[in-house]
């Protein structure tokens, strides 16, 4: 299945980093969130992606027209201009890199890739959240569900921190805990071809239009995701998952 990342939005509310680069290409750990991103994927076999390049966009095929040279040591001659980088462990990965347009929706990238997708299901997510998600998991199960479309939903962060009172004494304080109440749409589908005719053009958002009437129709099922998500929409955010990268164990680094 190929795997399709949306890597082409504004990304407005990070003017601090993306006044500079695209959202995606925002480092955590040193590594930019949209290789954090493949990881997850990569880590379950998926490992064929197509990226829907906007805002920016050149500087993510930079970045990966140069990815060998970039993590790896490398031997240069110079009578000769060879360069061999010393790839302890090279990814296995193929990238379709497309310009689908600056101002773009989300669902008119995708539209703009169908193309490149053929007859077969495939995943799609946002550049710009991780997650412990199972992804062979909620392909499994959407094809139990046999519906168009399969989304992930998540717990959201809680924003604030919470208290547990009893009369009038505070018997218990969490700072920001990473689970809030209810679910939310955490961007990680599994989705039939079909679903690119409820598109209409360049101005769908996918997340309007398509999906509720997916919903009205009884054709989105929802794969409940218990575990970590966040997204990286703030400077906060990103400080949050830069300081839960520094630990031992990131809760979204799933692969060795």
């Amino acid at each position: 299945m190929k795997v399709v990342i949306l890597a082409g939005g504004l990304g407005t509310r990070l003017q601090e980093e993306t006044a500079y680069r695209p959202k995606p290409m925002v480092e955590i750990g040193g590594w930019p969130i949209l290789w954090h991103i493949m990881k997850i994927y990569s880590a379950h076999g998926f490992n064929e992606f197509v990226v829907a390049l906007g805002y920016k966009g050149a500087m993510i095929k930079d970045y990966f027209l140069n990815y060998r040279y970039r993590r790896n040591d490398l031997t240069i001659n110079l009578a000769d201009g060879v360069v061999t980088p010393h790839d302890g462990h090279p990814e296995q990965w193929k990238l379709q890199l497309i310009d689908t347009g600056e101002s773009t929706e989300t669902g008119g990238r995708i539209r703009r890739i169908s193309h490149l997708i053929g007859d077969e299901p495939f995943l799609m997510t946002y550049g710009d959240g991780v997650g412990n998600i199972d992804v062979r998991s909620a392909v499994a199960f959407h094809r139990q569900q046999g519906r168009l479309a399969t989304v992930t939903a998540v717990r959201p962060p809680a924003r604030f921190g919470t208290l547990t009172i009893d009369d009038n004494a505070v018997t218990e304080f969490t700072e920001k805990p990473l689970a809030g109440e209810g679910w939310i749409n955490g961007g990680f589908f599994v989705l039939e071809p079909r679903v690119i005719d409820y598109i209409d053009g360049d101005h769908t958002a996918f997340e309007r239009a398509p999906l509720a009437r997916l919903a009205r129709e009884g054709q989105l099922s929802a794969y409940r995701h218990p575990g970590f998500w966040h997204p990286m929409d703030t400077v906060r955010d990103m400080v949050l998952l830069e300081r839960l990268w520094s630990e031992p164990s990131p809760p979204w680094r799933i692969w060795s």
